[in-house]
């Protein structure tokens, strides 16, 4: 007898007012990663780990919340439907048509951060490093509600965890469920990671910068092991699918991050 697989059934919406408006668990996931952050770096702050404070870590999320939209919206469209975008170009404020991409979000984050730490004074590293720390939470549940969308589909494969995504676009055959294999590893793997590098070393008091390298780095790993059963989204570059292929720039970044990060007290293990 032939595996049985779950075919994908579920609503994108957690209460629909109108064919295609309601509230949306996409749109849930995004407010939980902004309202994890936040607790996140209130606790921080409690622990005397940091020194926003509440007024700060409320202007600081509001950069973070402008800089993952915006930056997420525009990169999607470059990294992945240019010609979409050139011919229309309004199509960047139809965000209820969908589309966001991570590595446009991170560029979003970057320039966030150096908007918040040059109007307060911060150290743009120390602040980066708090605010990597935070990120693996909105990857968790933005990839959890890429699933919920039937979206972002895996290959085709006979595991026999495999859903069929046939009313989402993914045919009858049944494929690797990758959005959750990403919630996983980009999400509660690197949060796991991250966290006990913060709270059980200290390395982000003694070399700010490294500890955000570290999670650029290992996020680039995890992307890169979680497209091997992902669909390609474009076409592929230099062989590579284009999540790959962007991750490189982040490892690039990360690198550099390690290697330059100011060490405060050789003396200190990190």
């Amino acid at each position: 007898m032939p595996l049985a697989h779950w075919t994908h059934d579920l609503s994108p919406f957690l209460i629909r007012f109108g064919e295609n408006f309601g509230i949306r668990w996409y749109g849930l996931a995004y407010l939980a990663g902004f309202v994890g952050a936040g607790w996140l770096l209130r606790r921080y702050f409690r622990a005397g780990r940091s020194t926003l404070d509440v007024n700060a870590i409320f202007d600081l999320m509001t950069a973070l919340v402008a800089g993952v939209i915006v930056g997420g919206r525009v990169g999607y469209f470059l990294f992945y439907q240019p010609a979409s975008l050139l011919s229309d170009p309004l199509i960047l404020v139809r965000v209820w048509e969908g589309g966001m991409a991570s590595h446009g979000g991170f560029i979003g984050v970057t320039v966030a951060l150096w908007w918040f730490t040059r109007k307060r004074a911060e150290s743009m590293l120390q602040v980066g490093d708090l605010v990597a720390t935070t990120v693996p939470l909105g990857l968790f549940f933005g990839r959890v509600a890429n699933f919920i969308n039937g979206e972002l589909w895996g290959k085709v494969t006979e595991v026999p965890w495999a859903v069929i995504f046939s009313s989402t676009g993914g045919g009858p055959l049944p494929r690797h469920p990758s959005q959750l294999y990403e919630a996983a590893l980009e999400g509660l793997v690197l949060f796991a990671f991250v966290q006990w590098r913060f709270w059980k070393s200290s390395v982000a008091r003694i070399q700010p910068g490294r500890l955000a390298g570290e999670f650029l780095i290992a996020y680039s790993v995890a992307r890169a092991v979680c497209e091997v059963f992902r669909e390609p989204d474009a076409g592929l570059i230099l062989g590579l699918n284009r999540g790959t292929f962007y991750s490189l720039f982040l490892v690039a970044g990360g690198v550099a991050l390690m290697a330059l990060s100011p060490r405060r007290d050789s003396q200190r293990k990190a």
